[in-house]
């Protein structure tokens, strides 16, 4: 049994669940083959932590995998989503069989159409061979309940796959240097996502640790930044049970950020944030 300390929550979209404001990634440790115990820590500490926001990916090494190894308590409790990286409607059921029992669950809450960036990839969306067939054929069929597009690419390009079909949530950069850039995502792709009712999720929000290891952002001003966005939730992977509690602790106490200090953050990596935004193509 889980005896788990308040997380704040956010409702999922227009009239979804409630949320933890912080959810546990799946990367960092997730990210690997053969480190069971490792990652089940790592999931049993967010979990206790009031996490209830798994998120992972098919193409995430061994995440999938640890979820489905790790005791992750009532399923009424989880918000549970992966991703898919095939482009076709054959391949992509194939992935949501194979994530389904890894995970070993009978449904997701959020399957995702993973890291869009090419226009092609938008376009590619209207085929009725093509993988967003399948994830709008899955939801008809109750496996699972919203569908989702990712994309840290090219905040125009992710701009055009949510006006060009629907989707119930967006995975999408948010940290101040992405935010010191005139076409941030958060600036141009969560008002759209806004407008249509979608749910927004951020990450990056540590941009990888490169906001720690060139600039004197912390932990707290950046993932407090982030909660300050217009967003549902924050995926962030974890190395160790440390990280997650650190991560917990800054969502569970940490006061709101004001406009003009988030404003006051972004000047303060402006001259790098191109660099520090390392996950987007060139500009």
């Amino acid at each position: 049994m889980f005896h788990k300390t308040a997380l704040p929550t956010r409702t999922f979209g227009n009239g979804g669940p409630r949320v933890s404001a912080l959810g546990l990634g799946g990367e960092g440790v997730l990210r690997t083959f053969g480190r069971e115990a490792e990652a089940h820590a790592v999931i049993d500490t967010a979990r206790h932590a009031g996490i209830t926001y798994l998120e992972s990916a098919r193409a995430y090494s061994g995440s999938e995998g640890y979820y489905g190894g790790a005791h992750l308590g009532p399923r009424a409790e989880l918000f549970v989503a992966t991703k898919v990286h095939d482009r076709s409607y054959k391949g992509a059921r194939a992935m949501l069989e194979i994530s389904l029992r890894t995970m070993g669950l009978d449904y997701l809450d959020l399957w995702q159409f993973h890291d869009i960036r090419e226009q092609g990839d938008v376009e590619a969306l209207d085929d009725p061979y093509g993988a967003y067939a399948a994830l709008v054929d899955a939801k008809q069929h109750g496996l699972v309940r919203y569908i989702g597009v990712t994309g840290h690419h090219d905040p125009s390009i992710l701009r055009s796959a949510l006006e060009r079909v629907t989707f119930d949530a967006v995975l999408l950069p948010v940290n101040p240097a992405d935010g010191a850039l005139r076409d941030g995502f958060e600036r141009s792709v969560i008002p759209a996502a806004r407008a249509r009712g979608m749910a927004v999720i951020g990450m990056k929000v540590y941009a990888h640790g490169l906001l720690f290891q060139e600039t004197d952002i912390t932990a707290d001003e950046a993932l407090r930044y982030a909660l300050a966005a217009d967003v549902d939730t924050l995926v962030i992977g974890a190395d160790t049970p440390d990280h997650v509690r650190q991560n917990a602790a800054i969502a569970r106490v940490g006061a709101p950020m004001s406009d003009a200090a988030r404003r006051a953050l972004e000047a303060r990596v402006a001259t790098a944030a191109r660099r520090l935004a390392y996950y987007r193509g060139a500009s």
